[in-house]
């Protein structure tokens, strides 16, 4: 785990491929933390892609159901004491 400049725990991370997205948000709606966005920019295809804001928890909700295998989920390992 990781804490952020804003204070929030950090528990996982994604690597979005933009390039594959069709922007179906499908994402946005099941990310439970809310930290996924769709961006104001399009990728080569002319689709709106999630961009990741501070706050995953490294769950897979994204990647279980982004039909476009956009996602690729990595969980943090906690510290040891």
């Amino acid at each position: 785990m990781a804490t952020t400049e804003n204070g929030r725990v950090t528990r996982g991370t994604l690597v979005i491929d933009a390039d594959r997205c069709k922007g179906c948000e499908l994402c946005i709606a099941a990310c439970p933390p809310s930290v996924l966005e769709m961006s104001t920019d399009v990728n080569e295809m002319g689709y709106r892609y999630p961009l990741l804001h501070d706050g995953c928890t490294g769950c897979t909700a994204c990647q279980m159901v982004c039909p476009d295998y956009v996602f690729d989920v990595y969980r943090l390992k906690a510290p040891r004491a």
